[in-house]
């Protein structure tokens, strides 16, 4: 890793933690709750329309937000192997919440991380909640692709 690099994830990981309050009395399940969402983002700061990269739990997202409230899916293209889908056109395409690949222009949808010219290759999409302060945490990503599983439930306590 770059040294410029590793001081920004090093900064990245500091913010992350200052960002999540310490509670007395916290049990073993609530630790483990902890450490199943990474706060990344404040929700203000994603611009409406576009994407970013973001890193969380160890892996490359990219996180959108539309008109419907954020997604997030694997930042890197199944199809050339570069991490680049945060920097795709979103839109809609099909009736459904899209980002056009910046190098094939695949579409993959932001609800469900489906291909929509390849119905055998998806990616990945990783479950959002935004907290009361408007702080956006990625929790692990899904293994099972349920369309109607809800993007980004409304604010949590």
């Amino acid at each position: 890793m770059k040294p410029s690099t590793h001081r920004r994830a090093k900064g990245a990981a500091e913010h992350s933690a200052s960002e999540t309050p310490a509670r007395a009395g916290t049990h073993a399940h609530d630790s483990a709750e902890a450490t199943a969402w990474q706060a990344v983002c404040r929700l203000d700061e994603l611009v409406a329309g576009a994407g970013a990269a973001v890193r969380a739990h160890g892996a490359q997202v990219a996180v959108f937000l539309t008109d419907t409230g954020p997604y997030a899916l694997d930042h890197v293209d199944p199809f050339c192997g570069a991490a680049i889908l945060a920097r795709g056109i979103v839109g809609e395409l099909q009736g459904h919440p899209v980002v056009a690949s910046p190098m094939y222009k695949q579409h993959f949808r932001l609800d469900t991380g489906q291909c929509l010219e390849d119905e055998t290759v998806r990616v990945r999409r990783w479950p959002l909640r935004v907290d009361t302060d408007g702080i956006l945490s990625i929790g692990r990503p899904e293994t099972a692709h349920d369309p109607e599983a809800a993007h980004a439930p409304e604010a949590t306590a």
